[in-house]
C-alpha cells in the first residue's frame, strides 16, 4: 500500500507529505515535548504565507510514521505493508494513542477485518480441524491452528513461539494437513527444516497424526537421489547443517510453506544457512520457536526479516531504532511499540496459561561452596585472568571479549571440576601434580544418591562432555543404570524408547545435543550441573521432561558455585535481564556482555 496525506483550506489542497519532512527536518518532536495537544505551532509555506496547526495532531501523525518507515522521512509517498496499513487503521501503530485522532482512513474491507483481530485472536474465525487429522486438539491448540490458518488467508507469516512442550509440531501438522486438503496446496510440497536431531521426529509425529501426508525425507549421503520425488510428496523433511549443500537443487521447486522448526537456529543473519532459508521459494512461511529472542533483540530480526523482509527495516535501522534504545536505554515507549509491531504475527502461549493439568514444577538453587585446594585454585585463575581481560580491553578494545571468554570457560570449569582444565586425559595422567577435587562433584553424588534412594528418575544436563564422561565413571563405580547422549551418540531415538520405557535411573545429557527434540517425561528430576547466562537454553532442556504428557511433580535443580562467576551470572539475570523488555512473557532473558559487565563478572 502507499500511504499519502493532505489537507483542505478554504477550498485549496496542501500535500502534507513536504510539510511533514520540515517538521522532522527540525526535530518537531524534541521541540515541541512538554507541550499540551491543544497548543499550535506556526509553519511557513515557499510562497511565504503561514499556517497555523495544532501540536497533538501532528506529534500523533510523526509517532505514527516513525514507527512504519524504515529511513528518515523525506516527503513524498510512504510505502506499507498490508499489516503496517491495518495498525494505522486500528490506531495500532502507536501505543496509547487513537487512530482518529490523527488519520482519518476509510479501510478496505481486508484491512479492517486484519485491523479488527489484532487486539485480541481469539476472535479468529474458528476454522473445522482437517478431517484426516488423526488426533484430537486440545483448545488452545485449535486456536494456534487457526491462527495459522488466519495468517495464510491474509498473506501474513508468522512465529508459532509456545513454551515447548505445547505440541507446535502437532499444531503445524494440522495446518499443513488442511491447506492440503483444502486445495490450497496447488500440487505444491511443503517444507520443514529442522535441526539433524529432529527431523526423525517429525516423521514419526506426521505419520501418527496425519498418515495421508507423503512425507519425503532428504537426509544420508543418498539423499540426491530422491531430489526427484519432491513434486510427488505432500511435506519434505530436511536439515539445517544439510540445506546450504542442497540449495541449489531445491531452489528449483516452488514450496506452499516453508517451516523452521526450532527458528533460533537462524538468529545470525549473516550465517550461510540464515541466507540458505532465505532463498527457499515458498508462498507462506512459518517458524516454530520456543525461545526467538534468546540473547538479544537481533534475534527476532533476523527471525522477522525470513519471515516478511524488510518490515523491520535493514538490520542496521532497526537496531538504531529498537535495539539500542530498548537493550540499551530500558526504553519502555519503544518497546511497547516493537510489541504493537510484531505482536500480530507472534503466538506464544505458556504452560502455565493454557496446560493447567500438568502437575506443579520446583526450582530449587544449591550454592556449593569451593573448599580448600579448589577455592586456591579458583582465586588463583581468577586474578590472573581479571589481569589479563583489563589489559586487553585497555589495548585491544572490542578484542578483549576472546579473552574474557576464555577467562569464564576456565572459571567455569574451575568450579564444575579442576580436572577439565587438564586438556586430554594422557596429559592428566603424565602429570605429576595432582588436580583438586570438586565441591560440586561431591554434591552431586550425595544428591544423585538421595534421589536414587527415593526412587527418582533425573536427567543431567551439562555442556561439557567430558564432564558427563567423568559423572558415568562414578555412576558406573556405583552400578547405577544410567544412559547418556551426547553429540556423538547415533540413535538418539533409541535411547529415548528405553527411557521412557523405564530403562535407567540417570540420564546424562549434554546441553547442547539433547536441549531440544526429546521428550523425556520418564524423568521427574531435572539437574542443571553448570547452569550458564542464557535461560532459555537451560528452560528448553528442563522442558525434555516437563512437558505435556508429563503426570508427577518436577523438581528443577541448579548447582551453582558461591561467590564465583556461577553465581554473579545468576544475580546479574535476576537484577538485569540483559533485555529491558517484556516483548514476548518477560520470561526470556539473555546478558549483554559489555566491557562493564566483564569487568564486573571478574571483579
Amino acid at each position: 500500500f502507499q500511504l499519502s496525506a493532505g489537507f483542505e483550506i478554504e477550498g485549496e489542497q496542501f500535500e502534507l507529505q513536504p510539510i511533514l519532512a520540515a517538521l522532522v527536518a527540525n526535530d518537531f518532536l524534541g521541540a515541541t515535548e512538554g507541550l499540551s495537544d491543544q497548543q499550535e505551532f506556526m509553519i511557513f509555506l515557499p510562497d511565504g504565507r503561514g499556517l497555523v496547526l495544532p501540536v497533538g495532531r501532528f506529534r500523533h501523525i510523526l509517532k505514527t510514521l516513525e514507527q512504519l518507515i524504515d529511513a528518515p522521512f523525506a516527503g513524498g509517498a510512504i510505502r506499507l505493508s498490508k499489516l503496517d496499513a491495518a495498525l494505522l487503521v486500528g490506531g495500532e501503530a502507536v501505543p496509547g494513542e487513537s487512530g482518529p485522532e490523527g488519520f482519518g482512513v476509510e479501510p478496505c474491507a481486508e484491512i479492517e477485518a486484519l485491523s479488527r483481530h489484532f487486539g485480541d485472536f481469539r476472535n479468529i474465525e474458528r476454522v473445522p480441524v482437517p478431517r484426516g487429522l488423526q488426533a484430537k486438539l486440545r483448545d488452545y491448540q485449535v486456536e494456534g491452528y487457526a491462527w495459522m490458518q488466519f495468517l495464510a488467508r491474509h498473506g501474513l507469516n508468522g512465529i508459532l513461539a509456545d513454551d515447548m512442550g505445547l505440541g507446535k509440531t502437532l499444531q503445524t501438522i494440522s495446518h499443513i494437513l488442511a491447506e492440503k486438503e483444502g486445495g490450497r496446496c496447488r500440487g505444491r510440497p511443503s517444507i520443514v527444516v529442522a535441526p539433524t536431531s529432529v527431523v526423525g521426529s517429525w516423521r514419526r509425529e506426521v505419520e501418527r497424526f496425519a498418515p495421508e501426508l507423503q512425507v519425503l525425507v532428504l537426509q544420508g549421503h543418498r539423499r540426491k537421489a530422491y531430489f526427484k520425488s519432491i513434486p510427488d510428496a505432500d511435506l519434505v523433511l530436511t536439515s539445517y547443517a544439510l540445506l546450504p549443500r542442497d540449495l541449489a537443487d531445491l531452489k528449483a521447486y516452488h514450496f506452499h510453506l516453508c517451516v523452521l522448526d526450532e527458528a533460533q537456529y537462524v538468529k545470525n543473519p549473516g550465517a550461510q544457512v540464515s541466507a540458505a532459508v532465505r532463498e527457499i521459494d515458498a508462498v507462506h512461511r512459518l517458524c516454530l520457536s520456543g525461545t526467538p529472542v534468546e540473547n538479544s533483540l537481533g534475534d527476532l530480526w533476523s527471525l522477522m526479516d525470513f519471515l516478511m523482509p524488510g518490515f523491520l527495516g535493514s538490520g542496521e535501522s532497526f537496531t538504531a531504532a529498537y535495539r539500542t534504545p530498548i537493550e540499551k536505554g530500558g526504553d519502555r515507549e519503544k518497546a511497547a511499540a516493537l510489541a504493537r509491531r510484531v505482536g500480530p504475527l507472534i503466538l506464544r502461549r505458556t504452560k502455565h496459561e493454557v496446560a493447567s493439568e500438568l502437575p506443579p514444577k520446583t526450582e530449587v538453587v544449591h550454592l556449593v561452596r569451593l573448599e580448600g585446594a579448589q577455592q586456591d585454585l579458583y582465586e588463583t585463575v581468577r586474578s590472573t585472568m581479571d589481569k589479563q581481560v583489563r589489559q586487553a580491553l585497555a589495548i585491544r578494545g572490542s578484542e578483549a571479549r576472546i579473552v574474557f571468554l576464555d577467562a569464564l570457560l576456565k572459571l567455569r570449569q574451575i568450579c564444575c571440576h579442576p580436572e577439565l582444565l587438564g586438556g586430554s586425559t594422557d596429559d592428566r595422567q603424565s602429570d605429576t601434580r595432582q588436580m583438586p577435587g570438586s565441591s560440586k562433584f561431591d554434591y552431586l553424588v550425595d544428591l544423585l544418591a538421595t534421589l536414587r534412594a527415593e526412587g527418582h528418575r533425573t536427567l543431567v544436563f551439562s555442556q561439557f562432555t567430558s564432564m558427563l564422561a567423568m559423572i558415568e565413571s562414578h555412576l558406573q563405580q556405583i552400578d547405577s543404570q544410567h544412559l547418556i547422549l551426547t553429540g556423538a551418540t547415533k540413535d538418539r531415538q533409541a535411547l529415548v524408547e528405553r527411557w521412557q520405557a523405564g530403562d535407567g535411573d540417570v540420564f546424562l545429557i549434554s546441553l547442547k545435543a539433547g536441549g531440544t527434540g526429546l521428550t523425556l517425561t520418564g524423568a521427574d528430576t531435572v539437574i542443571h550441573y553448570d547452569p550458564w547466562w542464557n535461560p532459555a537454553a537451560e528452560n528448553q532442556a528442563t522442558d525434555r521432561a516437563y512437558r505435556i504428557g508429563q503426570d508427577k511433580p518436577v523438581f528443577v535443580h541448579k548447582l551453582i558455585c558461591e561467590n564465583t562467576v556461577e553465581e554473579k551470572i545468576q544475580q546479574m539475570q535476576a537484577k538485569k535481564g540483559g533485555l529491558a523488555t517484556d516483548l514476548l512473557t518477560g520470561a526470556i532473558r539473555g546478558i549483554d556482555v559489555s566491557a562493564e559487565t566483564m569487568a564486573q563478572l571478574l571483579a
